[in-house]
């Protein structure tokens, strides 16, 4: 059995995140201890019923964003990521579900941004092995907001949403801080309008997290329960692939795994993240030696 890495995170470019770490209606009704980055953290609320975090006796920020209680163990230089779609009042708040998994949190980011597996692990529904090549599509590193997008996606898919048959899927990634992740597809309900679809993820340790989509979606016809079931049958199919790469920590040394060009999301956020000095559930890009051997 597969047993996580506890250290506690020292990384700064880890620590100064905010993270998920409970929704605003678990922690109103029971209150939670979970950890975060190899801490054990206890949410509740106050007296005058707001969300607090301690770690031990140190009281941590708190934002109550998208229906969720974000916190950090360092210093953020920004507040929890916008998401614009969130303040539409005609869309659809589906929150899906915490889902546990047993892998680093990189390793879900990317393969959220993964198109290549849709064929083989969404046959049927976000793809068929009659169709598997993934077309070129743009990808950079926006600057003045430094996170990481991919743009110009397009993907044939048999089933692109609950209420929806096979069409070319329009796609967008984003990827705003390291750890989370979000998709914007043009909605088969409206083609002037993005769906968007989040991927918020709790490090734990590690090698251990949880993450639970949240969809804001122009739909009117599916039912709620509809749109969350469709939606876990994607993402446990995901935790299956995901617990079984190895090694568990993102590599980021490029000679540890060889991409090919439908990767190249996956190569951009790795080396933004190799830019930026990440650590914390990460395996380290190795120097050479002079003699042109690994050290």
């Amino acid at each position: 059995m597969t047993t996580s890495i506890t250290t506690r995170c020292d990384d700064p470019v880890v620590l100064n995140q905010w993270y998920p770490v409970c929704s605003e209606q678990e922690v109103a009704e029971a209150g939670v201890r979970t950890r975060l980055l190899g801490a054990d953290i206890e949410c509740s609320v106050d007296t005058a019923g707001e969300p607090t975090v301690r770690d031990g006796d140190t009281v941590l920020p708190v934002q109550r964003r998208y229906g969720f209680v974000w916190t950090t163990l360092g210093v953020p230089e920004k507040d929890v990521f916008t998401i614009d779609e969130a303040d539409e009042p005609d869309r659809r708040y589906v929150p899906c579900g915490w889902v546990t998994l047993r892998s680093s949190p990189g390793r879900v980011v990317e393969n959220f941004l993964d198109m290549a597996h849709f064929p083989f692990v969404h046959t049927g529904i976000l793809g068929g092995e009659a169709a598997t090549e993934v077309a070129r599509y743009k990808w950079e590193i926006r600057r003045e907001t430094d996170e990481v997008w991919a743009t110009d996606c397009t993907f044939f898919q048999p089933q692109v949403s609950a209420a929806s048959e096979g069409t070319f899927a329009q796609l967008t990634y984003r990827v705003p801080n390291p750890y989370q992740v979000m998709l914007y597809r043009v909605s088969p309900s409206d083609p002037t309008r993005l769906d968007a679809i989040a991927l918020f993820v709790q490090p734990i340790d590690e090698t251990l997290c949880r993450a639970q989509p949240v969809m804001y979606l122009v739909d009117p016809h599916s039912s709620h329960t509809e749109l969350v079931q469709f939606e876990q049958v994607i993402f446990l199919q995901d935790r299956i692939i995901v617990e079984n790469q190895r090694p568990l920590l993102l590599p980021l040394d490029p000679r540890d795994e060889i991409p090919t060009r439908a990767d190249a999301s996956s190569v951009t956020y790795r080396r933004w993240l190799k830019a930026k000095g990440l650590r914390w559930g990460a395996l380290p890009f190795r120097p050479v030696d002079t003699r042109g051997a690994d050290t």
